[in-house]
């Protein structure tokens, strides 16, 4: 009967900790185009060093059937309900572990990080996010659930029949036994705590390598989620690099808002055009300079590219929609873990384009095929000056429908329309919005030129595109219209090209339209962020409510530089080099100018101290 309880004990350690284990080389067999080159010694690495997540959750898998142990050892139960009680609590664990490690395995390819807190900002919208999932993929997700679920019930339930639920006597030795329990809960709560050391368990306990998708191989993914899902939001202490005067002291020198940033260029035919801004889903610098079956994969953009202003040197803000498009119309910085646009009491004070050009005189309105209540883009965009959202519960068409809403081909021919009715019929100047979709996984369009599903979804996208804007270059539309062509973040194209590298971040920018006084290549460097000055600098309109927008041409503040935030990290280039900070594991990915660990630094800790303000 004691060997029965004890043996329970361990026995549901040791295969918590084994099924835990078993997910790591899995994960590397599944990304094997990035594992290719780890040795034998490398995956017994990622194996060993992840152990620390494992033994930690395999602790909080123990510890309520071992209080439930030393309960038995006192109170008289049947064995077949302790059985039930156990089963439920593992079968439980089961359900969850299968979830997260099904889910993260298919979102690694796209985030380039292991699952967290994240993904809950967009499983509040349950619908759109299904949306990014093929049937292929929903399928062999749900068939790895399913499997491993089973295989974790199967083994649990044996180890279920092992527990005993018989009262010990005599009291004496049940006294001895307890005793035992209690110091077997010690050892638990070790496990759980990660030791006993000053450090307690983090997701950076399992980082070993120089190598980050190693680290990211040996980090458990249900530790990973529940990590970061228990942590407290409280901004105002996240990133605290140096004391908030030094920071704001620095900061000052980097804000685009000061007296002296005026432009030096002038771009631009006239003060007051009709503008669009057009948001290119995943269009991607690597994509862009894809050559594929003999040509160009983005052919209209190239040739807009050759006739309009191009910007040489141009990083997204972030790797997700929510957080460029913030970038873009706010020029607020990307955060790490989280998102502003998720947060309408803060967002909705943030500036925008359209809020300043609403004061100008100009009518503003943004179209959307898909749902823009997802991640809060609605309350977003009404609070900050859009004052007409075109979206998908707004339209209908005699054309089929993706998963994500209203493709490209259907929209770019309706927003054409609106733009050349607009140029006929407004008595005012006017500010129009664009996000385009087919381009977004699960890239389901009408299109079969190349057999890569991201390349053939961008090619459509690009091929409609190029059919709207020819549209309004051959009207009289296009004299008086300034086209803000740019990606709303970058994607990991090639699929080895590593998630928080410069280059995953590199995206295209383009002005063009019969404002733009004549073709020119811009080689400042310069992120999202700084299109909001760089805009409202040319049209002549103040811009100094915008803290961290650079005016590109203004000659202040004279450092001119890309930044750019991943999942808890930043990133920082400029003509002279980069630097890349991983503040998982406080390491340096990149350092060819360390110069720029300051500012990036120093940009995002005044970012979240913002937040926390607002």
């Amino acid at each position: 009967m004691i060997r029965k309880k004890t043996t329970f004990v361990f026995a549901l350690f040791g295969v918590t900790v084994l099924m835990m284990a078993l997910q790591k080389p899995l994960f590397l067999m599944r990304y094997w185009s990035m594992a290719g080159d780890a040795t034998a010694t490398d995956w017994f690495r990622v194996v060993w060093y992840g152990l620390t997540h494992d033994v930690t959750l395999a602790g909080y898998v123990t510890a309520l059937p071992l209080l439930a142990s030393i309960a038995s050892l006192w109170v008289r139960m049947p064995e077949r309900i302790w059985t039930k009680v156990m089963r439920v609590w593992l079968y439980a664990v089961s359900i969850l572990t299968a979830a997260i490690f099904a889910v993260d395995l298919g979102l690694y390819e796209h985030w380039g990080f292991r699952i967290d807190a994240t993904v809950l900002i967009y499983l509040s919208d349950p619908k759109d996010a299904a949306a990014s999932v093929d049937w292929v993929t929903g399928l062999s997700g749900f068939a790895l659930f399913a499997v491993w679920a089973w295989g974790m019930m199967w083994c649990y339930r044996h180890v279920a029949d092992l527990f005993d639920g018989d009262p010990v006597l005599p009291h004496r030795t049940a006294v001895w036994l307890t005793l035992a329990g209690l110091f077997l809960g010690g050892l638990d709560f070790l496990a759980i705590r990660g030791g006993a050391g000053e450090s307690t368990a983090n997701v950076s306990k399992a980082y070993f390598s120089s190598n980050m998708f190693l680290n990211h191989a040996a980090t458990n993914p249900v530790f990973s989620f529940l990590h970061s899902l228990g942590k407290r939001q409280d901004y105002a202490s996240d990133y605290a690099f140096r004391s908030d005067e030094e920071c704001a002291r620095l900061f000052d020198s980097l804000r685009g808002n000061v007296a002296s940033a005026q432009p030096t260029v002038e771009l631009l035919t006239r003060k007051r055009p009709n503008v669009v801004v057009i948001l290119l889903e995943s269009f991607a610098r690597t994509i862009m300079e894809t050559d594929a079956v003999g040509e160009r994969v983005m052919p209209n953009l190239d040739r807009y590219k050759a006739e309009g202003v191009w910007f040489e040197n141009m990083f997204a803000n972030s790797f997700r929609t929510d957080r460029g498009e913030v970038a873009v119309l706010s020029g607020f910085p990307a955060q790490t873990t989280i998102s502003i646009m998720k947060l309408p009491g803060k967002s909705r004070n943030l500036p925008s384009i359209a809020r300043s050009l609403k004061r100008e005189g100009y009518s503003t309105s943004f179209y959307y095929g898909g749902d823009l209540n997802f991640t809060d883009q609605s309350s977003y965009m009404y609070a900050t000056g859009w004052e007409r959202l075109v979206w998908q519960k707004d339209l209908s068409f005699d054309a089929p429908m993706s998963k994500w809403g209203w493709n490209d081909e259907t929209m770019c021919a309706y927003v054409g329309d609106e733009v050349l009715r607009l140029s006929r019929e407004s008595k005012e100047p006017f500010l129009v919005g664009f996000l385009t979709l087919s381009s977004h996984m699960p890239f389901d369009v009408p299109y079969h030129k190349y057999e890569h599903p991201m390349l053939n979804a961008v090619s459509f996208s690009d091929k409609h595109l190029g059919k709207m804007l020819d549209r309004w270059k051959a009207s009289d539309a296009w004299d008086n219209l300034l086209v803000v062509l740019v990606a709303d973040h970058g994607y990991p194209y090639p699929e080895d090209l590593e998630y928080n590298a410069p280059l995953r971040h590199r995206i295209p920018l383009i002005l063009t339209g019969g404002a733009v006084r004549e073709k020119r290549v811009v080689e400042e460097y310069a992120s999202q962020i700084d299109i909001a000055a760089t805009l409202l600098g040319q049209m002549g309109i103040d811009h100094s409510d915008y803290d961290y927008s650079k005016d590109i041409f203004a000659p202040a503040p004279p450092c001119k530089f890309g930044y750019y935030a991943f999942n808890n990290g930043f990133g920082v280039t400029d003509a002279e080099g980069e630097f890349v900070f991983d503040c998982t594991s406080g390491r340096v990915i990149r350092d060819s100018n360390p110069r720029l660990r300051q500012i990036g630094e120093v940009m995002l800790q005044t970012t979240y101290r913002d937040i926390a303000r607002r």
